[in-house]
């Protein structure tokens, strides 16, 4: 299943100017973007309108996800200016919105938590207005942790469930449990409801629409605010194989059916990806809230 279908093909970038000069003020900084360690297929498109997602302490996981292209081992030592440094950047792009994601750090006794809280505080401190999105780890379950993270104030705290319960230990590094995942953002909820939560699935690993219907229904006794789906492509050959390409039309029965469950807003297609238009999703659902 390596020959991609017609309709995932990539959109270029509308100012490749931008992307450029964006590269050459990452690199000066010493920063890493998601966009670029993950290969995301968005990035052209993002960074030609001020959006991007940052990845912060480090490039190197601790964990071994099947599905990830980011590298695994044991990382380096925290940067202490690593937060500054975003917040320069932030500005230096004139972004209005960012999303701040980790690699895993279980090797620190926070796993990073007090890392993140200072780089969303700085962000804030330095880019009066800004909105900030963080795709967080699931800090191995641990509520004193997230609590950390929920004090920084971000607008949205994300976490991705990446596929079914069933599929998880095929998919997931084996430190990371479904249910799990369940709890971080169910917590993270009850202990701030005006706190946006969003989750993101990945499709393609052979998921059946009966688990991602149950999959509907756990997402909303949690109460989620925002889901995300969209296809899975396998980076390299060193990680899982797509088993099914899942075309267009497909993701709108699925956002129906989400919605229809009780998730607030549901948004998918073969390109999306966790912190793909994130701006527009937030504004779209706060928007409606205030109507």
């Amino acid at each position: 299943m390596s020959k991609l279908p017609k309709f995932l093909k990539i959109k270029t970038a509308a100012r490749p100017e931008i992307v450029s000069q964006n590269r050459e003020k990452l690199k000066k900084l010493g920063l890493a973007t998601v966009c670029q360690e993950a290969k995301c297929p968005n990035i052209g498109e993002c960074w030609s309108q001020n959006t991007a997602t940052f990845m912060i302490m480090g490039d190197t996981c601790t964990r071994g996800c099947k599905f990830c292209h980011v590298k695994t081992g044991m990382p380096d030592q925290l940067d202490p200016l690593e937060p500054h440094k975003v917040a320069i950047a932030i500005k230096k792009m004139q972004l209005e919105y960012v999303v701040i994601t980790s690699v895993d750090r279980d090797d620190l006794p926070d796993q990073g938590a007090q890392h993140f809280a200072a780089t969303i505080s700085q962000i804030k401190k330095t880019n009066p207005g800004i909105k900030v999105e963080v795709l967080i780890p699931d800090f191995r379950g641990q509520t004193d942790l997230l609590d950390i993270i929920i004090g920084a104030q971000p607008e949205v705290i994300a976490h991705n469930i990446e596929t079914t319960k069933e599929l998880t230990p095929e998919v997931r590094d084996f430190r990371a449990k479904y249910q799990q995942s369940l709890k971080v953002l169910s917590h993270i909820k009850s202990n701030s409801p005006n706190t946006i939560i969003k989750t993101s699935i990945m499709l393609g690993f052979g998921e059946t629409d009966q688990q991602l219907h149950k999959t509907f229904q756990d997402l909303n006794q949690i109460n989620l605010d925002i889901l995300t789906f969209g296809q899975y492509l396998q980076p390299s050959q060193k990680q899982i194989k797509v088993r099914e390409f899942i075309k267009p039309e497909k993701y709108i029965t699925l956002c129906k059916q989400a919605q229809h469950a009780g998730i607030k807003l549901a948004v998918g297609s073969p390109m999306m990806r966790s912190s793909y238009k994130a701006h527009n999703y937030y504004n779209q659902l706060t928007k409606s809230e205030c109507n």
